[in-house]
């Protein structure tokens, strides 16, 4: 039993790597897709945005859909479309070949990482495996950045910039074949007991809109019609979805779900410290490669020790610590250190030595990361019941996704000491809103049995009550 759920975790796991690498690898190519396909430098954002949209806007509905109709499925199909999808954009030979790829891609990604998390958590009902196993799915999360910046650079300097993608084509077979075997079916509630139709439509709709509004807004302007168009419509269906889930029968969303201070509060903690952490990576790349000289290959080792730290502390530290103190205590101490973090990278010289300069604060960073990331994710996951793992699966990646896309558009317009400085500030306000919202014993054990809901009706406990555990776009930042 033990080995069988360790190989579903190691091929759970290797697909989201797969679909994490894919985010950050492309990044170090998009100069010499730019130079060999004749991109404009705003259509060369269309490689990152088309990607984005649709992953960023399709979560919350695959993950809904992984409730209802099983998550194996929906993982192994998610898996199939990202893997042709793959192989489409390492054989494009124009740009519109490339963004429609890419735009698929976009679409297998949300498939398959919207139901990860809720399948991991649901095959450890042990709240100390539960905890090893979510540090393990954190530290692939993160290790996928850098490996993906490396493998980039690597890709690109020794073959061309193709086989970024075609990279992803044999990992992607063996994945869906092996899930097919090592992951256990799980039977949905049904489509019939859960197919908002009319909510499906407009979240998608709104999150959609917002992720184009924001990646897009770098270009046309914050303030610039576009942009407030596009963003007041976004606004407007997302009011929409709001009002059809609080009247309807079966909601896509129960908002009782948000209703949660644990729930609620954490997606919105999540947002903020991935909107910091990602501009951080994106900014630190740039400036690594124009501003010290990097290649892009040690642009990846560079992150190298930030992977090292939230390894370290996700898989040996964070579980043990959050058994011990709960999971909000070790989310407020890991805020603060990616905080102190980034307020420390904001004061580097510009011409900084990376032994006496740069490592101790990305140290610092890994340090945080590790112990905020598993904390946060658990947190959001806590209140969940079996019946709504899937949804808030998808929820905590919609979180993500939004927040790291924001992050990215916000600072990517500032210059390097700003920008850092900006994501810090992004940071202390993930941290003051924990303190405000997140409620004091949320994390820790509870004694197991009938508990209270959103509104105060009695409810069963379900799998993560009672549960202690932890678990860069284009080329316009400005100097």
């Amino acid at each position: 039993m033990v080995r069988s759920r360790t190989l579903a975790l190691v091929v759970l796991c290797a697909g989201a790597l797969m679909v994490i690498l894919d985010q950050t690898i492309v990044n170090v190519a998009l100069p010499s897709i730019r130079a060999d396909l004749g991109f404009s430098q705003s259509g060369l954002a269309w490689v990152v945005n088309a990607y984005m949209i649709p992953f960023g806007g399709l979560l919350l509905l695959a993950g809904r859909l992984g409730d209802l109709a099983g998550r194996r499925l929906v993982f192994r199909l998610g898996l199939a479309v990202f893997t042709v999808a793959s192989l489409l954009c390492g054989l494009a030979a124009s740009g519109w070949e490339l963004v429609a790829a890419r735009f698929l891609q976009g679409v297998g990604g949300a498939l398959s990482s919207s139901v990860v998390l809720g399948m991991i958590v649901a095959m450890y009902p042990e709240p100390r495996e539960r905890a090893r196993a979510i540090g393990v799915f954190s530290f692939v999360g993160a290790a996928g950045a850098s490996i993906g910046l490396i493998l980039g650079g690597v890709l690109t300097q020794a073959v061309n910039w193709h086989w970024i993608f075609f990279v992803n084509v044999p990992v992607g077979v063996v994945a869906v074949l092996a899930t097919g075997r090592v992951v256990t079916a799980d039977r949905g509630t049904g489509l019939r007991r859960g197919a908002d139709v009319a909510g499906a439509l407009l979240v998608t709709a709104a999150l959609m809109l917002g992720v184009y509004a924001i990646v897009t807004a770098p270009d046309h302007g914050w303030g610039s019609p576009v942009t407030a168009v596009v963003g007041a419509a976004a606004l407007a269906l997302l009011a929409g979805f709001l009002a059809r889930e609080a009247t309807a029968d079966r909601p896509l969303l129960p908002l009782r779900l948000l209703g949660t201070r644990a729930t609620g509060g954490a997606n919105l903690v999540q947002a903020m410290m991935i909107a910091g952490m990602m501009g951080f990576q994106f900014i630190f790349a740039l400036y690594l490669q124009r501003q010290l000289g990097y290649r892009p290959a040690q642009v990846g080792a560079a992150f190298l020790p930030i992977a090292g730290g939230i390894g370290a502390l996700s898989l040996l530290v964070s579980p043990r610590v959050n058994a011990r103190f709960g999971a909000r205590p070790v989310l407020l101490a890991g805020l603060t250190l990616i905080a102190a973090g980034l307020g420390l990278l904001s004061r580097v010289p510009a011409h900084a030595a990376f032994v006496a300069d740069l490592l101790p604060v990305v140290l610092l960073l890994g340090a945080g990361a590790g112990l905020a990331l598993p904390a946060v994710v658990m947190l959001a996951m806590s209140a969940v019941g079996q019946a709504d793992a899937g949804l808030a699966s998808g929820l905590v990646n919609t979180g993500q996704q939004v927040g790291g896309v924001l992050g990215i558009s916000v600072l990517a317009t500032l210059g390097y000491h700003h920008a850092f400085a900006t994501g810090a500030g992004l940071v202390l306000g993930a941290l003051v809103v924990a303190l405000a919202v997140l409620p004091r014993g949320s994390g820790t054990r509870q004694v197991s049995g009938t508990r209270r809901g959103s509104g105060g009706e009695p409810r069963s406990a379900g799998p993560w009550d009672g549960v202690v555990t932890s678990a860069a776009t284009t080329e316009g930042a400005s100097t």
